[in-house]
């Protein structure tokens, strides 16, 4: 599908989001940072995951939203929101103000508003896209991401230590570019929106109902003995990738010295910690953006419980590396073996989800597969207090220990599978089902 027969919806949110998503990760990689040293590495550790929490439950109510009053409302509206956020965010970092509880509130409040904006963003896509062509589109939106993953660290290195106030003040005027030329230009899409038809069966329908739809559809985790483990494995795992912008982030920035990282003859480059830290958030950013497509393709010839083994063994190795070592050429090495790790499932996971569902319950193992990530994030802050109890080796020790128990309840979730296969494929129950 080539540019020109794109939708004007598309063209004008893949301009939009990728100056904002650039601002953003300008200065998201380094909130960690920013709370550890302002509030104490306890208490912003308490704060990071009562902030994942509430994106754990808006998550719950994002695609509701978007379905039943439409996705441009919700997209503007979410858009004002982090617009109006950024401004008391500048506000809580002016020079004649320095109030990190506020920013913390405002930092929250991104989340919040984020929470109701991507799911109306990837079902607008889904809306005016024909099926054969959405793949390529994702592709080039999960490109722009990665584009502004590389961009965006490196120069808040400078800026966010710098020119905090202006960089929050120009991701404020971004978002209001955003929800001006959403307003303007970009149409509703929303089926039941179009048709005249709510989603919603009655009038006093309330999106409470939302919420417990969803929780019962997590209930399905407890009667899939092989997709619960799968959950479980997931959520461990996540406690090491997740500490990219957590505990990474407040290593590097307080143990990693100013060391000269390339030197030709009299000319030199040298960075601190937190410089590094946006050049090594660059590297995994640069790495996803141009081997995706190329490892999701060759994963696809090995057997997934080793391909799930070892991405969980190369993040325990990634997290052993980060926690021995403040040479920065190491670090990035072991952000290239990290790196690695998160591309070898990227293809497959999904796939495997939809392979352990029955084809009239896809949506909800989908919704319950979630909580790998919406879980792993809450309670991946726990290692930003941890490291202050026990130190850095320690922690990352620790986290390499959970990756490996990752590993072992994946081999429990394929023996149950390749039990239930062997089952499947014996000639009794193929009589049976002949028979049904």
């Amino acid at each position: 599908m080539k540019w020109k027969d794109w939708d004007l919806n598309l063209k004008v949110r893949l301009l939009g989001e990728f100056l904002t998503n650039v601002l953003f990760w300008m200065f998201f990689p380094f909130m960690a940072i920013y709370f550890s040293e302002h509030l104490g590495k306890e208490l912003a550790g308490i704060l990071l995951i009562a902030s994942q929490l509430i994106g754990v439950f808006t998550n719950l109510i994002g695609g509701y939203c978007a379905d039943t009053f439409g996705r441009k409302k919700m997209m503007v509206i979410s858009a004002f929101g982090q617009a109006i956020s950024f401004i008391c965010f500048a506000f809580a970092n002016s020079p004649w103000l320095e109030s990190p509880i506020l920013s913390f509130i405002c930092f929250s409040a991104l989340g919040f508003f984020g929470s109701f904006y991507w799911p109306a963003s990837h079902a607008m896509v889904a809306d005016v896209v024909p099926e054969k062509h959405r793949s390529q589109v994702f592709a080039y939106f999960y490109t722009a991401i990665n584009i502004s993953v590389v961009i965006g660290p490196i120069l808040g290195g400078v800026f966010f230590f710098e020119y905090r106030f202006a960089l929050l003040i120009a991701s404020a005027l971004a978002s209001f570019l955003l929800t001006f030329l959403i307003y303007k230009l970009v149409r509703e899409t929303a089926p039941n929106i179009l048709n005249g038809s709510m989603k919603v069966k009655t009038k006093n329908s309330k999106w409470t109902n939302a919420i417990k739809e969803q929780v019962k559809d997590y209930q399905i985790i407890v009667t899939d003995k092989a997709f619960m483990l799968f959950i479980i494995a997931g959520i461990l795992v996540a406690q090491s990738f997740m500490q990219m912008d957590l505990l990474l982030a407040v290593y590097m920035s307080e143990k990693v010295p100013v060391q000269e990282v390339i030197s030709l003859g009299e000319w030199s480059i040298t960075a601190s910690g937190e410089q590094a830290f946006g050049w090594i958030i660059s590297e995994n950013g640069l790495l996803v953006a141009l081997l995706t497509v190329f490892i999701s393709k060759w994963m696809t010839k090995y057997y997934e419980r080793n391909v799930f083994i070892i991405s969980a063994c190369l993040y325990g190795i990634a997290m052993l590396t980060f926690g021995h070592t403040t040479n920065l050429w190491i670090i990035a090495l072991g952000m290239l073996i990290f790196t690695m790790g998160e591309l070898m499932v990227v293809g497959i996971q999904d796939s495997f989800i939809s392979k352990l569902a029955p084809e009239n319950m896809r949506g909800q193992y989908f919704a319950a597969g979630s909580l790998r990530f919406a879980v792993g994030r809450t309670l991946a802050p726990i290692a930003i207090p941890l490291s202050g109890w026990i130190g850095y080796s320690w922690t990352f020790n620790l986290l390499f220990l959970v990756t490996i128990l990752s590993a072992i309840m994946y081999v429990f979730t394929f023996r149950i599978v390749e039990k239930k296969e062997q089952i499947n494929r014996s000639p009794v129950s193929s009589s049976i089902r002949e028979y049904k």
